[in-house]
């Protein structure tokens, strides 16, 4: 079993990580990469909890644009972050590795209801956890709810993977030329300059919680593996 810098750690996918290169539906082979990912970092002894959005299925804030009520169009986001655990679920059991998918709102028939112990118990029997439907409420995004089961759960740090992007820049390098690419950063330094890290609620709980976030491209070459071994990949915003 190799060396690992954290034990525990809450790992937040994109729904567009879900999409491949068209960020929309599902592309199996692309899920197929990140479940071999996530059982190779499960092997090497780390509990891994997992927040998944639902870009690739439904925006909820798109939908308000159209004229949607916003409350009805987020409760229809959580069901789609509903849908891409069942899907990652599936394809993290066809790899043997044992999983449990947790459902902030009820919906008994495909998912247990989160339950804090309940999930902590199933990490510590060696089982990656899902974590669906975000919080459970509308007008939260799944970042905040990454935040806030990663500090439920224990988590030593909380892993954002982004899609094409290595890291935190002062500006969108995939539209800016040139754009500077942060190394190290502290929470508070991130709001400040309101870097499109996650949102501020999201970013505010790391802060008070001193809980260290991990910014890197889930597409490098053993991204997640150097993500929880303690090497140098993408950006680090702590409290330090």
């Amino acid at each position: 079993m190799a060396a690992t810098r954290y034990k525990r750690v809450l790992l937040k996918l994109s729904g567009e990580a879900f999409g491949g290169k068209k960020k929309r539906g599902i592309d199996v082979p692309t899920l197929i990469g990140i479940a071999r990912q996530i059982k190779q970092v499960r092997e090497m002894g780390v509990g891994i909890g997992i927040v998944v959005g639902g870009g690739n299925i439904w925006r909820g804030a798109e939908a308000e644009k159209n004229g949607m009520d916003r409350v009805t169009a987020d409760y229809a986001g959580m069901l789609a972050t509903v849908i891409n655990a069942l899907t990652l679920q599936d394809v993290l059991e066809r790899e043997g590795v044992d999983t449990r998918t947790q459902s902030s709102i009820g919906i008994s028939q495909v998912a247990e209801l989160f339950i804090r112990r309940r999930a902590i118990r199933h990490l510590e029997k060696g089982r990656v956890v899902i974590f669906a439907g975000g919080t459970g409420n509308p007008y939260m995004t799944t970042d905040t709810a990454a935040a806030l089961r990663a500090i439920e759960i224990g988590a030593e740090v909380l892993l954002m993977t982004k899609n094409n992007v290595d890291g935190i820049y002062h500006a969108d390098p995939r539209k800016v030329p040139g754009a500077k690419k942060f190394d190290k950063l502290t929470h508070l330094e991130a709001l400040n300059l309101r870097l499109a890290v996650m949102d501020a609620t999201a970013l505010s709980l790391c802060l008070e919680n001193k809980l260290p976030i991990i910014v890197f491209d889930l597409k490098a070459h053993r991204g997640l593996e150097k993500a929880v071994s303690g090497e140098t990949i993408g950006t680090l915003v702590s409290s330090d």
